[in-house]
């Protein structure tokens, strides 16, 4: 399951994507500007930027990733299926690529396959999620073609305008939290059987 994913994208520069693809005005929750820079490895219990949509405007702020479980494991992905969450804090998480990690075919090798994947066609994209307890975790989906052979769940991903219909729920929630279709993701193997792979 996704614990790890990346930013490396300026949010200066996604930014101005916003209005550039027709996405509702953006502004920083209560004026607070974060740290602009890129974060290319985010991981459990870091900040990372989260967009909510607020009187008809894209309002962005930092949250922690995964809020503590009734038993203090931290819930940092939460299954869509069978779930209403009309009344739920929703937010789109900024990423452009997010990772996954498999038991590497060698004997003896400790360290896992580490796999990058990132959306075809676009420079970033958004995760669906929601926030409890002042913290966000990713909404899960059974995984598409693409992230299958990796894994048997996949975080919700949503192109840059789809990621709109989230908030407002514009579109019905089945229609959203659903897998990726084939091609949506491209998979690189980034350490396979102990070894880093050549960029």
């Amino acid at each position: 399951m996704c614990n790890e994913f990346q930013r490396h994208k300026l949010l200066t520069a996604a930014i101005e994507e916003f209005d550039q693809r027709s996405l509702p005005l953006f502004k920083w929750h209560d004026g607070l500007i974060p740290n602009l820079d890129a974060q290319p490895s985010i991981k459990i219990r870091d900040s990372a930027v989260i967009v909510r949509l607020r009187d008809g405007t894209l309002s962005g702020s930092t949250a922690t990733w995964a809020w503590p479980g009734p038993r203090g494991a931290p819930v940092f992905n939460f299954r869509s299926e069978g779930r209403d969450f009309a009344h739920s804090d929703r937010v789109l998480i900024l990423a452009d690529g997010f990772f996954e990690y498999t038991a590497p075919q060698a004997s003896k090798v400790k360290l896992k396959d580490r796999h990058l994947f990132t959306m075809a066609g676009e420079t970033w994209f958004w995760i669906a999620g929601i926030v409890r307890e002042g913290c966000f975790s990713m909404l899960t989906t059974a995984p598409g073609p693409d992230v299958a052979p990796y894994h048997d769940r996949q975080i919700v991903t949503l192109g840059p305008e789809a990621g709109l219909d989230w908030l407002a729920l514009s579109r019905p929630e089945n229609e959203l939290l659903r897998p990726a279709p084939g091609g949506t993701l491209i998979a690189r193997t980034l350490r396979k059987d102990g070894v880093e792979q050549a960029a």
